[in-house]
């Protein structure tokens, strides 16, 4: 058999020693252009001579092979070959999370029948020992081969698809590790179904040379680089004289890949003026289209992965949308995976990584994602107003603000940000809306405090210099930098506001830019709210509580705690069943409370337990109406001038 891996001693060494420089390079440098090795494929048909047999590779590099035979029922084949050191055993793990994603996932379950095999194909005994680990006998080999099948039935951002006619393959989710050696190099070979011709990743090409087989300095780096197989549609373009790439999967027919490109390159070329260079040698973004899934995206340290709506392009608000979120997993390449909290590093993929700054990580990468598309032109003034105000109203309107604060909620993103229930909303605030409002009002105390030379965006990049890295930062280095940057105490925003559950006051920013608060329907009125209009203007009842369809059951899913259901004592999983004796219509609620206005006192009619109770409730105005923000008429020339400095545009 042929050795795709053949490559001497000395040379993956060295190749190795390169590849771990650029791996844990705060900043790189762009590269030549012409010596840049491409990531990935090119469109060239598959090499049809690979061989079946898993290579043996040289010195202590881990290697891997995966197969397809079994994809259209969600299977991938793994091969992993381990060196052992000669010890009698090893243990193996898989991780349980992946980074980006602060809940543990418990990949190990989707791993079947796995066995292990000496160099000369003879069994070894494989124990379970953990949920997440085994204990391969080595019998004194030097290495020891690990076979499994590996069930892919999820298709988000956070773990592996597999199907029919592409993969989408997350590391934590796919690859065995050797406890406690993490370090070692990682090959990987990729035998791709005939119809396939394409693996998009941002994984260095392995220095052989041949197509789908790539080289990882490390476990970590594997992790790093999510993979993309099948057919997609690939766009190319370069900002600063860097390569990236859009590769697009799934339900193509409504996209548009050149518009995509385009626009994302403008976000790019924004997000480079931002922080003043680019920190990687190519980057990749990585799209599956698909409905009724789980959308978003994940940050990689030299890509993305996201999944999005098949029709994202189609509307001018959707688009919008997506641009924010490929702009916030953009961000992620400076925020967070080269200028990380302490914590976050070296991982522990077998445990909760524990952090005080995940508002820092998400929600100031919140906060600039939506600036910096209006900044690159893709989204206007009132579209970027319209996202700071759905903020401000998520957190104003969520009781939990007043309970939990931002840095505790950091904390515990592991068991309750993912882990969402009825009462999450009352009890918790979210990192990445309360952090995105902490940005905007940080950003314009700087501003104000340097009469408008100094900003967050000069804190953003004095961090990047002094704590990108292998060095990591502690909450108190951002303070310390933020108030250098600011000529100013800023203890009290801390302490309120990061620490404490002190309400947000917005009054300070909003008469520095010129603005204010209007309601929603302040503007052109239409539907329900011009009928509103025309009976007085009075907006209709509100109950304080969310439903869901249950089997044709009106369920009540959640409620806001002292809201008008909560006072009344109806409870999540109460089923409604009428409003003052009337049965509510398939509908639902939306086709009654228009009918009744603030104030009004009502009855309903739930079922709880199977048994019938009637519950009188107080109807209230809903809360964080008023919370839109816009440009007030009576703004003078300097607050317009500071606005438009804020936001980059013109007056």
């Amino acid at each position: 058999m042929s050795n795709v891996f053949a490559v001497s001693r000395t040379s993956l060494l060295s190749t190795t020693a390169a590849l771990w420089v650029w791996s844990t390079a705060a900043c790189d440098p762009p590269p030549d252009r012409e010596s840049a090795p491409a990531a990935g494929s090119s469109t060239a048909r598959r090499d049809q001579s690979a061989p079946r047999a898993l290579p043996s590779p040289p010195g202590g590099a881990v290697s891997h092979r995966l197969s397809f035979a079994d994809a259209r029922n969600h299977y991938v084949g793994v091969e992993s070959s381990f060196p052992t050191g000669g010890r009698a055993s090893i243990d193996l793990m898989m991780a349980v999370w992946t980074p980006g994603s602060y809940v543990v996932r418990e990949y190990s379950r989707h791993v079947e029948a796995l066995e292990a095999f000496a160099p000369d194909g003879a069994r070894l005994p494989a124990v379970k020992t953990r949920k997440n680990r085994w204990r391969i006998g080595g019998g004194n080999a030097k290495r020891v081969t690990v076979r499994y099948r590996l069930y892919a039935p999820e298709l988000t951002p956070r773990t592996s698809w597999v199907s029919g006619d592409m993969a989408v393959l997350v590391g934590a989710a796919t690859f065995l590790a050797p406890v406690g050696e993490l370090g070692r190099p990682q090959e990987l070979a990729l035998e791709l179904p005939p119809a396939w011709e394409e693996s998009v990743t941002a994984l260095p090409p392995h220095p052989g040379g041949q197509r789908h087989r790539y080289l990882a300095a490390d476990y970590d780096a594997l992790v790093d680089a999510p993979i993309l197989l099948g057919n997609p549609v690939v766009r190319r373009f370069e900002v600063g004289g860097v390569r990236h790439r859009l590769a697009t999967a799934g339900d193509t027919g409504m996209w548009e890949p050149d518009r995509a490109a385009r626009d994302v390159a403008r976000l790019v070329e924004a997000q480079r003026a931002f922080w003043r260079q680019l920190p990687y040698r190519s980057f990749d973004f990585l799209i599956v289209l698909a409905d009724d899934v789980d959308t978003g995206g994940l940050e990689h340290r030299d890509s993305t992965l996201l999944v999005s709506s098949p029709w994202s392009m189609r509307r001018r608000k959707d688009h919008a949308a997506w641009l924010g979120v490929v702009s916030h997993e953009l961000f992620h390449a400076w925020n967070v995976k080269r200028l990380r909290p302490a914590e976050l590093g070296p991982f522990d993929y077998e445990g909760e990584v524990y952090t005080e700054s995940l508002w820092l990580v998400e929600g100031v990468t919140a906060y600039y994602a939506d600036l910096l598309a209006l900044r690159a032109g893709l989204i206007d003034r009132p579209q970027y107003l319209a996202a700071l105000s759905e903020h401000i109203r998520e957190v104003e309107s969520a009781p939990g603000r007043e309970v939990q604060s931002i840095a505790a909620s950091s904390v515990d993103a592991w068991i309750e940000y993912y882990r969402q229930d009825e009462n999450s909303a009352n009890s918790t605030v979210d990192y990445y809306e309360k952090g995105a409002l902490l940005g905007f009002l940080l950003d314009a105390e700087i501003r104000r405090a340097t009469a408008g030379k100094r900003s967050l965006d000069d804190v953003m990049r004095l961090a990047y210099s002094r704590h990108a890295g292998a060095r990591g930062y502690r909450p108190e280095d951002v303070r310390r930098i933020a108030e250098e940057i600011a000529g100013a105490d800023l203890g009290r925003f801390w302490r309120d506001f990061v620490q404490g559950v002190a309400p947000l006051d917005y009054r300070p920013a909003l008469d520095y830019y010129g603005l204010r608060f209007e309601r929603a329907d302040d503007g052109a009125p239409d539907g329900e709210e011009a009928q509103e209009e025309a009976d007085g203007g009075e907006p209709p009842g509100h109950l304080g509580l969310d439903t869901r369809e249950d089997g044709g059951r009106l369920v009540v899913a959640k409620l806001v705690r002292d809201g008008p259901a909560w006072r009344a004592g109806v409870q999540a999983g109460d089923e409604i069943l009428a409003v003052d004796d009337r049965r509510v219509p398939r509908a639902g609620l939306s086709a009654v409370l228009p009918r009744y206005r603030p104030g009004a006192r009502v009855t309903l009619l739930v079922s709880r337990l199977g048994a019938l109770r009637r519950l009188p409730v107080t109807l209230d105005r809903a809360p964080a109406e008023e919370l839109d923000l816009a440009v007030a008429p009576g703004a003078s020339a300097a607050q317009r001038a500071r606005l438009a400095a804020w936001l980059a545009v013109g007056p």
